[in-house]
């Protein structure tokens, strides 16, 4: 080879080289109006990894094995049908702890040798970013362990510790905010616990349990590398006398912890379990606390409007949503690891599912998903029948395990499991892959406006999403019987002009789309006919 055959074939592979480099920087086509933040364009999952995959036949899933199912949730292509196309994981407690569910921690910067090694959990981290996905970790501040060396410390009288919890000589005797004992006796003396005596809550009123969480975080955020952190109990960390939720201190504390991740991540994401009403919830959000908060009263919404076969109940809920939080973001999802599964509150109805999926992927917000709530899993209280085993295929233990798993796995998962679903193009699993991928296609619905559509029929949930660059329609028959003919109108919207439409989910032949000089419609029949609990995503531009 000449010297000018060397030249020519090495700057070859170094333009090769480098243009690989830039693609893996640029942003993917799905992103080409992207937010100011990656969460807001985030579809999030979560993950109990203790149920995912186990990877060496314990019975336990474990950070490898949520590897080798990466590809699963997202396979890094943008171009592929295949995978789910999540593109963030929420990752439930994660911590040595002495319960399966972790929410009890014993140590928080290290990870629980039934998961893995800390090593593990960073090849966990860097093979999801290498797929496009964040991960985002379970960060259980509220309370410790019992079993905890500070509260160990802190009953035994250690000088250091002895604040770090709150302890009383006499029983207060007020209950927690459900009517269970919050003061829990030990050694003639009382430690408060508002969850439960074995998760006494830490005293944030000593700033040194302060310093230490914030160090903690540190750790993670910039030793270990994770995207952001899901605050449980968020609404419970500073009690003011007997009122022992949503005190002005919490709120404090929540804004200063929420400047302190920023000042170390700014592209952090913090997300906060305040289970409240939303016009308590919302504050946390809109005075800088909270990125995101979870949306309860919408998740109950959605399940009824479902199971009530009612579409305008869903618009109400979701005007009544846009009065309180305004501007500020919130985080819509169907069900998690408290609350019996979707599928076990629709009865097993699978069509209902299926609407229930169609709301929750078009609703404003950034939408959290359940594993295992895309196959319809189910699972009702006790907690651990919530939390069973992922179903992956007819195999036996459902594929989870070659092992006898933690806990059984559903009987059902011969017929629910993500194999069985990956080859049926009308299955519940591949309705939410459509819905993941036009949602991470289009800006207007990851973030553009919310517009209120009123629907001629009551079974019929209509909605707007518009930006800059398009607006989108959302159609979806919650009910029995096809809708047809279905009259729409608006009062206002940013719209203005004529509109040429672009089905990008259901069938049927769209209408052009003609608004009024204040940006109204009135008795808009979009599409002919509307199957029963079918959606219909219109992709509606201005035309030339």
């Amino acid at each position: 080879m000449s010297r000018f055959q060397k030249w020519v074939v090495g700057w070859w592979v170094c333009s090769w080289f480098i243009s690989l480099m830039l693609t893996g920087c640029q942003k993917r086509p799905w992103q080409d109006v992207p937010s100011d933040v990656w969460w807001k364009d985030a579809v999030f999952y979560e993950v109990f990894v203790r149920s995912f995959y186990d990877s060496n036949g314990d019975g336990i899933g474990d950070f490898k094995g949520l590897i080798e199912k990466l590809d699963y949730l997202n396979d890094g292509d943008p171009q592929t049908t295949t995978d789910l196309g999540v593109t963030a994981l929420w990752l439930m407690p994660i911590h040595p702890s002495p319960s399966y569910h972790g929410y009890d921690v014993t140590d928080y910067r290290t990870v629980n040798p039934d998961y893995g090694t800390l090593d593990d959990f960073r090849a966990l981290l860097q093979a999801a970013h290498a797929r496009g996905m964040k991960v985002i970790i379970d960060f259980v501040i509220n309370h410790t362990s019992v079993e905890h060396p500070w509260f160990k410390a802190s009953a035994a009288g250690d000088e250091r510790y002895r604040n770090w919890y709150l302890w009383a000589d006499e029983n207060p005797g007020y209950p927690g905010p459900w009517g269970d004992p919050a003061w829990h006796e030990f050694n003639g003396r009382y430690y408060y616990g508002v969850f439960w005596s074995g998760m006494p809550d830490l005293n944030y009123n000593n700033p040194e349990v302060t310093a230490e969480i914030k160090s903690i975080a540190a750790f993670w955020l910039k030793d270990v590398g994770v995207d952001g952190f899901r605050l449980d109990g968020a609404k419970h960390l500073i009690e003011d006398g007997q009122t022992q939720e949503n005190t002005a201190q919490t709120h404090a504390w929540l804004k200063s912890f929420h400047a302190f991740v920023k000042g170390l991540a700014p592209e952090a994401v913090v997300v906060g379990e305040v289970w409240s009403p939303s016009e308590q919830t919302a504050p946390y959000v809109q005075n800088g606390e909270l990125d995101l908060a979870f949306n309860f009263p919408l998740a109950d919404e959605m399940i009824s409007a479902v199971s009530f076969y009612d579409g305008r109940r869903m618009s109400t809920a979701l005007m009544q949503q846009a009065r309180i939080y305004g501007d500020a973001p919130y985080a819509p999802f169907l069900s998690n690891h408290d609350q019996p599964r979707v599928m076990t509150r629709l009865l097993g109805d699978e069509d209902r599912a299926r609407g229930a999926a169609s709301l929750l992927l078009t609703a404003p917000g950034v939408p959290f998903l359940y594993y295992g709530e895309e196959i319809g899993m189910s699972g009702g209280k006790p907690d651990p029948s919530i939390r069973t085993p992922m179903q992956w295929s007819a195999d036996e233990q459902a594929g989870f395990t070659t092992g006898v798993p933690w806990e059984p796995v559903n009987p059902d998962y011969p017929q629910k499991n993500v194999a069985v679903q990956s080859r049926d193009n009308a299955s519940l699993l591949a309705h939410y892959r459509q819905l993941i991928a036009i949602r991470n296609q289009h800006y207007a619905l990851r973030s553009g406006a919310y517009v209120p559509v009123k629907a001629s029929n009551s079974r019929l949930f209509a909605s707007l999403r518009t930006a800059e660059k398009e607006t989108i329609l959302v159609l979806v028959n919650l009910g029995k019987e096809p809708v047809s003919a279905a009259a729409l109108s608006w009062e206002e919207s940013p719209l203005r002009g004529e509109y040429r439409p672009a089905l990008l989910l259901g069938k049927g032949t769209p209408a052009r789309l003609r608004v009024g000089a204040k940006g109204e419609v009135s008795e808009f029949r979009p599409v002919e006919e509307i199957a029963p609990f079918s959606t219909i995503i219109i992709q509606y531009r201005p035309s030339e």
